[in-house]
């Protein structure tokens, strides 16, 4: 039904990877004594500067080809650098959706030249994109997005507005998905996607700011953008389907359950000592179900290893929806078997990332696909298999 074609039991990581484990700890911990981060939750900060010295590492685009600036390493070998990257709650988002979906975005839909223009440059950390696609009556719903580009010499006029846009106010350019034909019965036809210069005129940036006052997502207003032809990402109408696959690579990661995994070490470091019966029981059940998510996420990442393009869709909705459940879980976990209050700018590590987490805990039910959508999505396979 779920993962049929899967044998999990060959899921293991090889030892070999073990010394990459460790080459990328000894970086981190080399950072962290220098003081170049703190560690944050939800993939971290914005820092240029460290996604370059990971670039320079070869840990951005590992997967890719050498020609794109890529390092043709495997995607068991890239699952691991996320890993540890999150576990140290490092400050990885200048480079994350670069490598995440966009980069594997151009390498499967875009041009020659588009490839040679963004992809050295994303391996080295130093280009920096955002994702447009939620809008204000559009969010869950993506097929109704009401952005549009019209047809004009020499390229197209882009105008409408994207929502949720993750450090817009810091990237250098945004895959759009707008609509360049009317809207028919089928919502899925007449969308596309362009690759949108953020500096182009016409493009206003507007802060949505958390309660704390933090600045990461952003209202982005387009009026009369214009975007040449060379900046069609793929073709014009198959929006939908380019969108669909990016998403699969967005819901599949370790990221979408290990965004509080540095807080769940904070709490098996606070219960070290403790005897409580309730307390080993709600450890034990919590560490089964970290266990269980990442061989699927695993799975995933080893579909994308042996498959040009694997049909995942439903396995990475499936990953993102149970571990939403599981990252609040363990906030849960911390409220009923510590004494820990959230406290944001407390000198206490497991105090202070308590608070962050306490404030970002909607987040997750949103991004990336709400957690309705999700479960229809796992719903429509299940009634298939009836």
């Amino acid at each position: 039904m779920f993962f049929s074609d899967t044998d999990f039991s060959a899921l293991r990581l090889p030892e070999s990877l073990n010394s990459l484990r460790d080459e990328i700890r000894r970086f981190l911990d080399r950072e962290r004594r220098a003081g170049s981060f703190k560690p944050h939750l939800g993939h971290g900060e914005f820092d240029v500067a460290f996604s370059r010295r990971l670039g320079e590492r070869g840990w951005i685009g590992m997967t890719w080809p050498r020609k794109y600036g890529g390092h043709e390493r495997t995607h068991l070998e890239r699952f691991v650098v996320l890993e540890e990257l999150l576990a140290a709650g490092a400050p990885v988002h200048a480079h994350w959706n670069a490598d995440r979906q966009i980069g594997p975005g151009l390498l499967r839909w875009g041009s020659e030249e588009q490839r040679m223009r963004y992809l050295p440059a994303m391996a080295r950390g130093e280009c920096c994109f955002a994702i447009g696609m939620s809008e204000p009556n559009a969010g869950s719903d993506l097929a109704s997005v009401r952005t549009h580009a019209e047809r004009v010499p020499g390229g197209w006029k882009l105008n409408g507005q994207k929502t949720w846009t993750s450090w817009a106010h810091k990237s250098s350019a945004m895959f759009v998905l707008c609509r360049t034909s009317p809207a028919t019965q089928n919502r899925h036809e007449g969308l596309s996607q362009l690759i949108v210069d953020l500096s182009s005129p016409g493009i206003t940036i507007r802060p949505i700011r958390f309660l704390d006052g933090a600045h990461r997502f952003n209202d982005v207003f387009f009026d009369d953008v214009f975007v040449p032809d060379d900046m069609v990402l793929g073709e014009i109408g198959q929006g939908w389907l380019q969108v669909t696959s990016e998403l699969a690579l967005e819901r599949s990661g370790p990221e979408r359950y290990m965004n509080t995994f540095p807080l769940f070490c904070l709490l098996l470091d606070a219960l070290k000592q403790s005897n409580d019966r309730l307390a080993r029981i709600s450890v034990g059940a919590i560490v089964a179900r970290f266990a269980s998510l990442r061989r699927m996420s695993l799975a995933i990442a080893h579909a994308f290893s042996t498959k040009a393009d694997p049909d995942v869709n439903t396995e990475a909705a499936l990953v993102k929806d149970i571990g939403t459940v599981f990252e609040r879980d363990i906030l849960e976990a911390i409220r009923t078997l510590t004494d820990t209050v959230p406290t944001r700018d407390s000198s206490d590590e497991m105090e202070r990332l308590f608070a962050e987490a306490t404030l970002f805990a909607p987040i997750p039910t949103i991004r990336g696909g709400t957690t309705q959508v999700l479960r229809g999505i796992i719903a429509r396979r299940l009634e298939a298999t009836l």
